[in-house]
């Protein structure tokens, strides 16, 4: 099913509307997405915020974040308040959390389009209580505490001055309190323990003044795959939601089914002679007489060069290797001397074809890079697929 005819003119419509025909595309499974959002819920025992930044870890940002609200997240996280304001304009109406640091011009951005604010220094507090008190507006406000990830927030050991700014604000309101774990990716590692202290002596201080407890959270998604203490009143799992693991270390503590794959087409079909050499630099050359097709996807929609000569897709229910350098707009796939394929047939990159299938996590380790890269690098280039969900969720959107 396509996407409706936008309204949208000139060359930019002119170039979604071509690209709606493309090949190579992205498939996403709602229902794999509902299904993930239930069992990570379940497991955590408390609500979950979705993360859907970095356009929905490729997903899409508009069509999955609508998803969700209609499955009754509790809550959004965005890293940008264009993000937010993106999904205020789709008609997302849930709560959406800004989660990275703020710069002061946009602030009445937030306010005005009701985006909650992470506030992460009581300087941070004073730019957004100017803001508010000039639109006679409260603002909602998350307070960010740093306890070991070193990237924004007031220090853990030192958050009682800036609780205390924070409740007594006459323009702002308390939501949450939170922090971000740094390697919860490890299992083994001490340091989740230890931020997990810090955070909780912290949030004591509410208690110690008096103020209500605001919804502390703290577990990403190595938290709430392995650390049960970090689910505290919201957790807060990214690319858990996708059904993909974060680290190869990681344990399947909740049954996941992975929402995404990347699928193309083959265009073209040769045959190489030995010796013969394939794609720049020449760094490849057959072995022995082959046959070669040529797949319309690149570095250039966000499918890494790094998997030059080592990434490998699936044909006709085939484990194949990449042939040479990966170039920016499509690859070379050596089906092998007898191998057999016809232009317009499948070639799955990610995802699953009959009995066989290809990981993201599978596709990360053979770049050399974690999932995080490869699923939001995948670019608005290529058109996006959506099966599943209520009735009238499904559809396409392209580039």
């Amino acid at each position: 099913m396509s996407a409706p005819p936008s309204a949208e003119s000139g060359p930019s419509h002119a170039y979604r509307a071509e690209a709606s025909d493309r090949p190579t595309r992205i498939r996403v499974d709602l229902d794999a997405l509902s299904a993930n959002l239930r069992a990570l819920q379940a497991h955590a025992g408390v609500p979950v915020m979705g993360i859907v930044k970095a356009n929905a870890y490729g997903h899409g940002l508009v069509p999955v974040a609508l998803h969700l609200q209609a499955q009754g997240v509790a809550q959004l996280g965005v890293a940008f308040v264009e993000e937010g304001i993106a999904l205020r304009r789709a008609g997302v109406r849930v709560p959406i959390l800004v989660l990275g640091g703020i710069h002061a011009p946009q602030v009445s951005s937030f306010i005005a389009h009701d985006l909650e604010v992470t506030v992460s220094s009581v300087d941070k507090l004073r730019q957004v209580e100017r803001a508010a008190e000039s639109m006679d507006r409260k603002a909602v406000i998350h307070l960010k505490l740093d306890t070991g990830m070193g990237r924004i927030g007031v220090h853990s050991g030192n958050a009682a001055p800036f609780i205390e700014a924070a409740v007594a604000s006459r323009w702002c309101v308390v939501k949450g309190v939170y922090s971000h774990l740094a390697c919860s990716d490890d299992l083994a590692s001490p340091m989740t323990g230890e931020q997990l202290r810090r955070f909780l002596d912290a949030c004591a201080h509410f208690d110690r003044i008096g103020a209500p407890m605001p919804v502390r959270h703290l577990a990403n998604s190595g938290g709430v795959l392995h650390f049960p203490g970090t689910h505290l009143d919201m957790v807060r799992p990214g690319i858990a939601l996708y059904g993909v693991l974060p680290d190869p270390a990681s344990r399947a503590a909740v049954g996941l089914r992975p929402a995404l794959s990347l699928v193309s087409k083959v265009v073209y079909f040769k045959v190489v002679k030995a010796g013969s050499s394939v794609s720049y630099g020449a760094t490849w050359s057959a072995a022995r007489d082959t046959r070669v097709v040529t797949v319309p996807i690149g570095y250039g929609d966000g499918y890494p060069r790094a998997l030059s000569s080592r990434g490998e897709v699936l044909v006709r229910g085939r484990r194949l290797p990449i042939a040479g350098r990966i170039c920016m707009d499509q690859f070379m796939v050596d089906i092998g001397p007898e191998g057999t394929a016809y232009n317009g047939d499948e070639v799955v990159l990610i995802g699953r074809q009959g009995e066989a299938g290809i990981s993201c996590e599978a596709v990360a380790q053979a770049a050399g890079t974690i999932p995080y890269e490869i699923l939001t690098g995948l670019n608005e280039r290529i058109p996006r697929e959506y099966t599943g969900g209520a009735a009238g969720q499904g559809g396409s959107t392209a580039g």
